[in-house]
């Protein structure tokens, strides 16, 4: 059962902003905010609101990540040595949701917790249906196969509107990809402007 109670792409209209790139996304026909006061003089934001609206975007990015799970990968992304937006950010990818969306085996990331969640996904050989999973160097992901025939899968493989990142290495007939690497912050292909250093700033 998902945890998003509200429209997914709500956030796409409070942010003001195509999260995903999807050309369902209501902004790309309303590009003001949600409810009747939408359409009003948008308030110049503070410190702290610019930082909480990083922090969201950013959480809201990856679907149904609760606070509690967020705030614990920031925490393991500040006990790692070197830069902690650049480790928050790897940590973010490697999920194995965000590696299957990645892959185009979906066609959203929403869609990828679902389909990690009814046990559609393998990793290195075993079955593993926990959407949080984290992927090490390595690591050959691949789509069940009798889940290979599904319309969900084949729609997606097709579809144009994501570019394959180079830290994945995909076999699009067999639908097995390898994860390479844990990516840079510049490696990642967000469809809109992330700001992982704010999302620091507000946990600090």
């Amino acid at each position: 059962m998902t945890k998003r109670i509200s429209s997914k792409y709500k956030i796409d209209r409070r942010m003001g902003e195509n999260l995903w790139g999807r050309p369902k996304s209501p902004v790309n026909s309303r590009s003001y905010g949600p409810g009747q006061h939408g359409q009003g003089r948008k308030s110049k934001l503070s410190d702290f609101g610019l930082q909480l609206r990083a922090k969201q975007k950013l959480k809201g990015y990856y679907g149904n990540i609760t606070e509690k799970q967020f705030r614990r990968t920031y925490g393991e992304a500040s006990r790692r040595k070197g830069n902690t937006a650049e480790n928050l950010i790897g940590l973010l990818e490697s999920r194995l949701d965000a590696i299957v969306y990645r892959c185009k085996f979906v066609p959203t990331v929403f869609a990828a917790r679902q389909f990690v969640n009814h046990g559609h996904v393998m990793v290195n050989g075993r079955k593993v249906n926990i959407p949080s999973y984290r992927c090490k160097e390595g690591d050959v992901i691949e789509v069940r196969e009798k889940s290979r025939s599904m319309a969900l899968v084949l729609e997606a493989l097709d579809s144009a509107e994501r570019e394959l990142p180079d830290y994945i290495e995909l076999d699009g007939k067999s639908m097995k990809a390898t994860y390479l690497r844990m990516p840079a912050f510049a490696d990642v292909p967000y469809a809109v402007q992330m700001e992982p250093n704010l999302v620091i700033e507000f946990y600090s």
